[in-house]
């Protein structure tokens, strides 16, 4: 379900503040913030903010085309490692040789 369009966007009114903070003094201070609900405004483009994910900050930096999507769109919360165990890893060994021969060139014949 979304937000009621009666109540409106949910913008945190103290990244609101640290946005005007910001942009005032002029510095590209990153603006860190636990809010990842917090929906983009156009007041934020150009302001580069750190989006706590559970464990670290990461570093999003806001375009336009970011207006209207959350925060944490841009901080995943999950990190992707890979499939397989002892298997795959063995067929990832036993392949890349066989690209490695490939991609050197062959010496002329004479």
């Amino acid at each position: 379900m979304t937000r009621s369009l009666k109540k409106g966007l949910y913008i945190d009114p103290r990244v609101v503040q640290k946005v005007d903070k910001v942009k005032e003094s002029g510095k590209k201070t990153p603006i860190k913030t636990w809010s990842r609900a917090c929906v983009i405004s156009p007041e934020m483009v150009g302001v580069t903010f750190l989006v706590h994910n559970g464990k670290d900050f990461i570093s999003v930096y806001v375009d336009e085309n970011m207006v209207g999507h959350r925060l944490g769109e841009f901080s995943p919360t999950k990190k992707f490692v890979r499939h397989g165990g002892k298997m795959a890893k063995e067929q990832e060994t036993a392949a890349t040789p066989k690209t490695t021969a490939a991609a050197k060139p062959a010496a002329p014949k004479k």
